[in-house]
């Protein structure tokens, strides 16, 4: 077992999944400036770490996270006001797409990304989840689009991930009403993959699901996570020539005559990080 040192975050990695819990739990896990700069080194650690083959996102405490701490907010304003007309916009733009990159390191991170979500899920937390690969919950699970409920428009995924995930008139309504939904209808809707009775049950299956991936090729696995993600914004033929590159290398790989030795042995398949 390895583990990393973070002020925000929990970080354990065991048998090819990297454990990321949110850790701040007295604020049900707001992520404020510091927490969101942290969750960038955290996903870029978890991807450098040739160890890591599946990260599981979760929080501590009774939550996932509320979201963004709404000081952060008012810091970024308040940061802003200090100066001139022009250059306050320029600098709100510069703060913004930099949280944009926080969120967005996680679908960029070559390893799945598995989100195990109980208690709150709320603004910034529907941004986080919906940049997962994979979204598990407990029946406690309440979610909501929050921002439009403080004036804001959600500027950190939600309008360009949620629709493709759920549906456009479904993500729509969520989004304008900011109305709370819970585990069961973010499954009947598509948003989850799973939900469990409660956290331990949450906690097995994500394990047991991230243990399942991580026995697999790691190159082949990283392989799929690219391709998926470069077809969603392209069309289907170049999407036919990602993928007919990436097998081109994993084809010359010895991931491929182990993976067919192990079924010709009726055996467990072992591959290199």
């Amino acid at each position: 077992m390895s583990a990393a040192s973070f002020e925000y975050f929990v970080v354990e990695v065991a048998a090819g999944v990297a454990q990321i819990a949110f850790n701040r739990p007295d604020r049900a896990n707001a992520l404020h400036l510091a927490m969101w700069h942290e969750l960038g080194a955290v996903l870029r650690h978890v991807d450098a770490d040739p160890a890591v083959r599946v990260v599981v996102l979760s929080g501590r405490g009774r939550h996932f996270t509320a979201g963004i701490d709404l000081a952060c907010l008012q810091d970024l304003v308040r940061e802003a006001g200090t100066h001139t007309a022009g250059r306050r916009e320029e600098v709100l733009y510069a703060k913004i797409v930099e949280l944009q990159a926080t969120v967005s390191a996680i679908e960029q991170c070559r390893k799945p990304v598995i989100a195990a979500i109980h208690g709150a899920c709320i603004g910034g937390g529907i941004d986080i989840a919906s940049a997962c690969d994979l979204r598990y919950a407990s029946a406690d699970a309440r979610f909501s689009v929050k921002e439009i409920d403080v004036a804001i428009v959600a500027d950190l995924g939600t309008l360009q991930r949620l629709p493709r995930i759920v549906g456009d008139g479904v993500a729509r309504e969520l989004i304008y009403t900011a109305r709370e939904f819970d585990a069961a209808e973010a499954a009947r809707i598509g948003f989850l993959s799973g939900v469990e009775a409660d956290r331990a049950a949450l906690d097995q299956r994500v394990s047991a699901v991230a243990s399942v991936i991580a026995a697999k090729s790691p190159l082949a696995v990283r392989g799929i996570k690219d391709v998926l993600n470069y077809s969603r914004e392209h069309g289907i033929a170049d999407g036919l020539a990602r993928v007919a590159a990436v097998n081109a290398t994993l084809l010359q790989a010895p991931d491929v005559a182990e993976a067919a030795a192990a079924l010709r042995g009726k055996r467990v398949a072992r591959f290199d990080d």
